[in-house]
């Protein structure tokens, strides 16, 4: 193998080296020691007990499994032996006791080499090839040195087991005569798209054997695979292999997505549309788990602002993780927070792409309801000061009722059943600051629990949470857009707030806001403009020369939701007309430029909406005097998969206005040389008729004078 193609040691090799490491230790060396260095129980004990460990580990699913099973089984047949043992002669002589010695650290390496095998990466086994078949040599040599210096008779090994072991023996030493060969078809196609770029095209056939042979086949061995990558990172192994063999782990998956939809995406969510027979679209990588590399049905955010699937990150922190698998920072809190923003888009490109959006797992009805009559008596005397006329009991029981759903799901579940919601929605309108603030925000805290979504509609809180986002304190609007995005999460409520002159509000906000302010309203706003009766509202409202403002102020921190809502509109045709009228090409071409990868992606697909239509040219000469043609072709090569399709459009565009345009100055130029061409023409035309006209003048043959 070259030099370039050996990925850096991990902890896999690691582990492969050190069990082979250990030289195995002569029986001089061993008796030197004394057999009062080791009591000769516990050693027998010892050794019967790694053979009883290596017996427990199985499933060796990978390319190495029938030198694995050999290994195991051999091993497996010493056990009678050392049964025996136990009950032989004492003492033992040096020379027994050092064999031993010598089989308990065989034996060792031999389990640290078997559990790799049982839980290790399959891709990474094979990438290793090479130390791991000399491990196994290794392992092999140092059972048939230590099974040579056993002393049946020292032992008092029965004959019947003392020929079951020499039999065994016999196989180990012919083991390490004529070792096992690997497969060099799969190491040599497993190198070649180890090493390709992430953007290569890679055989299909290769990848079809590769998975195969790795039996990576089923949407649990690849989600194995991954989370194992993920546990050797967890480890301390270089990041650059483990993000090398993710990536080709993902292309292998990939592949098997478009041999089976259901692979690559959730298993509840992998339907195609009935009316859909092409290939499956391949998942762009910003919406699959880093874990899984599934599509992502409910995606949560770390504390290191990394996303992930929540029941993936979730058995991750379970098994003992305190380090984040994509970054291994440490997390500095275990909390997981919702990304209703990246959900939002996952529907979106579900509904593009003719996919059936996942669905999230169900809330179990019966978890959260499980508040006991203490808690319950305690919400209800809540509700009871709530309902006063005290206004300093209203204001502490709003309060209290604000910090009692966020703690948890129970409590949010407890309070929604008791029947807060009304009397919460009854208070908005309160002219007190605090008691407003508490209670919009108790009731954003009580959306959060999907069946509390509907009582906050049913109660009719669109219409005061309005009042408060255009009336109230800043933290009061803030917790107002936020709740209103939360309850938008539920299509059919998407409507009805666009219905309730919540838009206009929103676009004030994000116009005028505080930072956290002016991100609660662009969350919103993005939800509600998926809907497409939303966005015309919007786009009156004044938002796009506000989104427009917000992607030069790259200190406010907003250009990712800025740019996403400038996505949705420019489908619109107000939005169009409005981002064409603010001259917004310079801006869009600057992000392109100089922007994150989802930023390019949706700056170009903003572009793809302007230059199309009766405007087209003008954008597309625009765009050119910008220079954005090299920097499309750089993002048709290295962006994302909608990035490069969006780069690709506007290409083909602006080549075909680049050869009318090449055509139109031809046809000019033509036209100039015609035009220039006509007042030669003339002269000589004018010179020809003066000609004739004094053709009697010119001297002939009659007139030259007799000689």
């Amino acid at each position: 193998m070259d030099e370039d193609a050996k990925p850096n040691n991990t902890g896999e090799e690691a582990s492969a080296e050190a069990a082979a490491a250990a030289p195995a230790t002569t029986a001089a060396e061993a008796a030197s020691a004394g057999p009062e260095s080791d009591d000769v129980g516990d050693l027998v004990e010892k050794v019967a007990e790694l053979v009883d460990e290596i017996a427990a580990i199985s499933d060796f699913r990978n390319a190495y499994r029938r030198q694995f099973c050999n290994l195991s089984r051999r091993i497996r047949l010493l056990a009678p032996m050392l049964e025996e043992a136990k009950e032989g002669p004492r003492p033992l002589p040096e020379a027994s006791v050092a064999a031993l010695r010598q089989l308990r650290d065989a034996l060792a390496a031999a389990k640290d080499l078997l559990r790799l095998g049982s839980t290790g990466s399959k891709i990474f086994l094979v990438l290793q090839r090479d130390k791991i078949m000399q491990t196994f040599q290794d392992i092999t040599s140092r059972l048939e040195q230590a099974l040579a210096g056993i002393s049946f008779d020292e032992l008092g090994i029965s004959d019947e087991v003392r020929e079951q072991v020499e039999l065994v023996h016999a196989q180990f030493k012919r083991a390490k005569e004529r070792p096992d060969t690997s497969d060099d078809i799969l190491f040599n196609d497993l190198i070649s798209v180890y090493n390709s770029s992430a953007t290569a095209i890679v055989d299909s056939d290769i990848l079809r054997s590769l998975s195969e042979k790795l039996q990576l086949v089923t949407i649990s061995d690849l989600n194995q695979e991954s989370l194992t990558l993920h546990e050797m990172a967890s480890g301390g192994d270089p990041g650059a292999v483990v993000e090398n063999v993710s990536m080709l782990l993902k292309k292998i998956k990939d592949f098997m997505q478009t041999q089976d939809p259901v692979i690559g995406i959730a298993e509840s969510a992998a339907n195609l549309s009935p009316n859909d027979n092409s290939t499956f679209p391949v998942v762009p990588d910003d919406f699959r788990c880093p874990i899984s590399l599934d599509l992502m049905k409910d995606p949560v955010i770390v504390s290191t602002g990394q996303t992930y699937e929540r029941g993936c990150i979730e058995r991750w922190l379970e098994a003992g993780h305190d380090t984040c698998p994509k970054t291994q920072q440490k997390l500095p809190n275990k909390s997981l927070t919702p990304n209703f923003v990246l959900r939002s888009l996952i529907a979106q490109w579900c509904e593009a792409n003719g996919v059936e959006p996942p669905k999230r797992p169900a809330q179990q009805s019966n978890a959260p309801a499980t508040c006991t009559a203490s808690e319950h008596s305690k919400v209800i005397e809540l509700l009871q000061k709530l309902s006063s006329q005290n206004l300093a009991d209203q204001r502490a029981a709003a309060g209290m009722l604000r910090q009692l759903a966020k703690r948890s799901a129970e409590n949010r579940a407890c309070i929604g059943e008791a029947g807060a919601i009304p009397i919460l929605v009854s208070l908005l309108p309160t002219t007190d600051v605090s008691t407003q603030e508490h209670v919009v925000t108790a009731i954003l805290n009580l959306s959060i629990y999907e069946e509390n979504k509907a009582r906050i509609v049913t109660s009719g809180a669109v219409p005061g949470i309005v009042h408060v986002l255009k009336r109230g304190s800043m933290e009061a609007r803030e917790n107002s857009a936020a709740t209103l995005f939360s309850l938008s999460l539920v299509d059919e409520n998407k409507v009805m707030i666009g219905a309730s002159g919540a838009i206009p509000a929103l676009v004030l906000l994000l116009g005028n806001g505080s930072q956290r302010g002016k991100k609660d309203a662009a969350t919103a706003l993005f939800n509600l403009c998926i809907y497409q009766g939303n966005k015309g509202k919007a786009i009156r409202a004044g938002l796009v020369p506000i989104l427009l403002e917000l992607l030069t102020e790259t200190e406010s921190g907003m250009v990712d939701e800025a740019l996403a809502i400038l996505a949705i509109l420019s489908s619109h045709p107000e939005g169009k007309a409005a981002i064409s009228s603010a001259a917004a090409i310079p801006i869009l071409v600057g992000v392109i430029r100089n922007g994150s990868a989802r930023n390019k992606e949706n700056a170009a697909a903003v572009l793809v909406h302007l230059c199309n239509g009766e405007q087209q040219q003008q954008h597309l000469a625009e765009a050119q005097e910008q220079g954005i043609v090299t920097l499309l072709e750089e993002l048709a090569e290295s962006g994302t998969d909608r990035g490069k399709r969006k780069a690709i459009q506007l290409l083909e565009r602006m080549n075909r206005f680049l050869k009318q345009q090449s055509q139109a100055q031809g046809d000019a130029m033509a036209q100039a040389l015609a035009q220039a061409q006509t007042p030669s023409q003339a002269l000589v035309q004018a010179l020809l008729a003066d000609a004739q006209l004094e053709e009697p003048l010119l001297p002939n043959s009659s007139h030259l004078p007799e000689r």
